[in-house]
């Protein structure tokens, strides 16, 4: 778990108990699967959905240390983050993720495969425990499909050159922002805040989980593979155009015609070609900006939550994930 959180000893200390907990949830007999299982809690995951759902969870009068409850709903959150990420890899075929190789890779993709449904069945019986006869049931369950579907958007678009910039948006409104806005729309209503708040809780959550994956999209053109610890330009190879792409594609799409007309036989020295093209149009800057206003649309709402000391660090956590310092 990301050392970030040091600074911050009762969120630091909820997370912990988070990590505790769902490594006593995920035992299972099969061999390989609890390798995997283990291989996986070990390869150091931020907890990012359960930090803010605990932060959110200070504007209710429920209190999140006490409270073991919120504890299994953060852990429902992370475990079912774990399990796309699982599925996630399958589909890309993906080598490496934080610089770890994948449980696919591994491990196999059926091993892979087994692993991913089995967090799945601890995710639901999570909710099921702490949630049966809420309303959050069929939230989480709606959560479950807008990810599925933000897929399935970005699967039909593969190697499409006249997919839009809405089209990107909407996947990834499904597949990164759902849960992410999940994750701090329970942290308040579980600790019983008014319905404003919680209305607020599901907007910044959205907008984070917006500007996180676009951030994410840039990095795979800006940054060095050493650096951003996953195979750069990883998306363009399995035909993903992700933002910068795109964006730089509205200011000269026949300048990409020709490279991407090979789709799955683009070369190593084609999508070096791509990046280049990419930057020479703007698609990094105009990513960049379209970033930063989703996070000051967050920042604005954070602004309007009661003040304490939860809503400083969900502004300063905000703003370091535009920067990706953690």
């Amino acid at each position: 778990m990301s050392t970030q959180w040091k600074q911050y000893p009762d969120l630091n200390n909820n997370l912990n108990k988070t990590r505790l907990l769902i490594e006593q949830s995920i035992q299972v007999r099969n061999d390989d699967i609890r390798s995997a299982l283990e291989t996986l809690t070990k390869s150091g995951g931020k907890y990012l959905r359960p930090a803010f759902f605990f932060l959110f969870t200070s504007f209710g009068p429920e209190n999140p240390k006490t409270n073991h409850s919120l504890i299994e709903i953060a852990a429902s959150l992370e475990i079912l983050h774990m399990a796309t990420l699982i599925h996630d890899d399958i589909i890309d075929d993906s080598p490496l993720r934080r610089g770890t190789v994948t449980i696919q890779s591994q491990f196999g993709k059926d091993v892979a495969v087994y692993t991913g449904d089995f967090l799945f069945t601890v995710f639901f019986d999570l909710v099921l425990r702490n949630m049966n006869g809420s309303p959050y049931m069929a939230v989480n369950a709606k959560t479950m499909k807008k990810i599925l579907v933000g897929e399935l958007d970005q699967m039909q678009l593969r190697y499409h050159q006249d997919q839009k910039v809405r089209d990107y948006l909407r996947a990834v409104s499904g597949k990164t922002a759902a849960l992410f806005q999940l994750a701090c729309r329970e942290g308040a209503y579980f600790s019983e805040a008014n319905k404003d708040i919680i209305r607020l809780a599901g907007h910044i959550g959205h907008n984070i989980g917006m500007a996180f994956q676009i951030l994410d999209d840039i990095l795979d053109y800006s940054a060095d593979k050493e650096k951003f610890n996953k195979p750069v330009l990883e998306d363009l190879t399995t035909g993903v155009y992700s933002l910068p792409l795109l964006l730089a594609m509205e200011t000269n799409p026949a300048a990409f015609q020709e490279l991407l007309n090979k789709k799955e036989n683009i070369t190593q020295v084609d999508i070096k070609t791509v990046s280049s093209l990419v930057r020479e149009n703007q698609g990094i800057d105009k990513a960049k900006a379209l970033a930063q206003r989703f996070t000051n649309k967050a920042l604005e709402d954070i602004q309007k939550l009661p003040r304490n000391k939860e809503r400083n660090i969900l502004s300063r956590l905000t703003k370091e994930l535009l920067k990706r310092s953690i």
